[in-house]
């Protein structure tokens, strides 16, 4: 029974990643109607997911801009070269919520990221 009791423990010292996020900036395109396009570019991301972030940040801020309240993620690419992460997301915005399951509410997801400091459109 002792084993057991030791299996969930941490024996180890814990390594925190150094997350030192720089976001250089963002370029949207209106692809057609409610499709839109996002491109991100930072360095100091952790991994897809801070770039994927981003893309979301974006999206969410133009929403609102746009007087939608939702968004439903279509897909994200991203690349690693020499440092500098470029994510390509496209989602579809839309007043109510759309069906699927990688929606978004625009302002719950404009307020984390303002609270988490992540630049929007």
């Amino acid at each position: 029974m002792g084993a057991f009791a030791l299996a969930g423990c941490e024996t180890g010292p814990r390594t925190e990643v150094s997350f030192e996020p720089v976001y250089l900036g963002l370029e949207t395109r209106l692809l057609d109607g409610d499709l839109v396009n996002f491109l991100v570019q930072m360095t100091g991301a952790r991994g897809v997911g801070d770039v994927e972030t981003y893309a979301e940040c974006a999206a969410a801020q133009y929403t609102l801009i746009r007087g939608y309240g939702f968004a439903r993620h279509v897909r994200t690419n991203v690349d690693l070269k020499g440092g500098l992460w470029r994510g390509d997301a496209v989602y579809t915005i839309s007043p109510a919520l759309p069906r699927g399951f990688q929606t978004i509410d625009a302002e719950v997801v404009a307020a984390a990221c303002e609270e988490n400091g992540i630049p929007m459109v």
